[in-house]
């Protein structure tokens, strides 16, 4: 399943007009973050996060150099 992925990647990224425009040689971490989504809901129970044994939340950055980066955490009650 990887393989056609990744093609399918290479292919998007081959038309990607990210990198001639900006020339930073980013774009492929554009396209990554897009697949993987910027968001994550994870439910609350009797205040502890609803994970799974095997599950855990990380944080992935795909740039191609170091920056300072924000992170928010939104609460909401129901």
């Amino acid at each position: 399943m990887f393989k056609p992925l990744k093609k399918l990647i290479l292919l998007i990224l081959r038309y990607y007009e990210h990198n001639e425009r900006w020339g930073d040689g980013n774009g492929y971490a554009h396209v990554r973050a897009a697949m993987i989504g910027p968001s994550l809901h994870v439910p609350v129970i009797e205040a502890k996060m609803g994970l799974g044994t095997w599950q855990q939340i990380v944080l992935i950055d795909f740039d191609n150099r170091p920056r300072e980066r924000r992170i928010l955490v939104q609460i909401s009650g129901g």
